[in-house]
């Protein structure tokens, strides 16, 4: 299979951000990709930097006109896209919805995102009631897809779930940056940790990782800090966590790799991690800490 990734940057302007994630999407098309996936909120500026109830007029249900225009497209195309909604599904009840639209341009279904952060420039709780969907995989006419969002990310647990439930591929749309405030060396060291622990997460589970990140700066709107730059980087791995190919930090690109599904396989059979899971020493996983 041929896996796409859309690296855009994002305005206020809703009609423009979709229009250039449609362009995207038939770009890795005509390039031969039959998964295209989407940064994280990509019709949208990343308003999580600030907490103000004004922005929940930007959520929409699902269908709604974002899943619909890029469904339409899917269904034109034959390719299966994994989309990013802020997602209406009640008043007052929001959430930062994954949507994987069919080849057939069918909603196949969706995730809603886990892990919900909580830190300076990244205030999604306030925003996100946490999903409770699981960590269930996406059956599509591909296959099945793993999807998770960001933060969920830095959870190993997160991607064994996908795994052990049967998913063939692991997928992050994403919208990560820096803060102005970090110095050279310190962003150097949370973009690479960042790649790191989603490679780790390839090698763990023997599952090809596909990441989506955003480009460009963002303005606090509350001034109260410079603001994020979405360091890019969108990269694709193969199941023993090798870079396949990987997205600059600022520039808008897409990009499409050739993934073959049955190295997984045989990954799997010489790394038997899942054989040797000690299932019966595991129980304090489900416990915050251990005192």
């Amino acid at each position: 299979m041929k896996i796409g990734v859309v690296q855009q940057a994002c305005t206020a302007d809703r009609d423009r951000n979709v229009a250039a994630s449609l362009d995207g999407i038939r770009t890795a098309a005509a390039r031969g990709a039959d998964l295209v996936c989407l940064p994280e909120l990509h019709a949208g500026l990343y308003f999580c930097q600030t907490e103000d109830p004004q922005v929940f007029d930007l959520a929409e249900p699902i269908p709604g006109p974002t899943t619909v225009q890029i469904a339409a497209l899917a269904g034109e195309l034959g390719v299966v896209v994994v989309a990013s909604i802020f997602e209406r599904r009640a008043a007052g009840l929001y959430h930062n919805t994954a949507v994987v639209l069919d080849a057939d341009g069918t909603i196949a279904g969706r995730y809603r995102k886990m892990h919900i952060p909580d830190d300076p420039g990244y205030y999604e709780k306030f925003y996100f009631t946490p999903g409770d969907l699981g960590f269930q995989p996406i059956d599509t006419a591909l296959g099945r897809l793993g999807v998770l969002v960001c933060w969920d990310q830095w959870y190993p647990e997160a991607a064994r779930l996908m795994a052990l439930a049967g998913a063939e591929v692991l997928l992050y749309p994403t919208a990560i940056g820096w803060s102005e405030a970090d110095d050279a060396a310190e962003q150097a060291r949370q973009r690479e940790a960042w790649v790191t622990i989603q490679r780790a997460h390839a090698v763990a589970n023997g599952l090809p990782v596909v990441v989506c990140n955003r480009i460009g700066h963002e303005a606090d709107p509350s001034a109260a800090t410079g603001g994020i730059r979405f360091w890019g980087s969108s990269f694709i791995a193969g199941p023993q966590g090798e870079v396949l190919d990987q997205a600059d930090p600022d520039a808008a690109q897409v990009l499409v790799v050739d993934v073959d599904g049955r190295r997984g396989e045989a990954v799997r059979r010489l790394w038997p991690f899942l054989r040797d899971r000690r299932i019966d020493a595991y129980a304090d996983l489900v416990r915050r800490f251990r005192d």
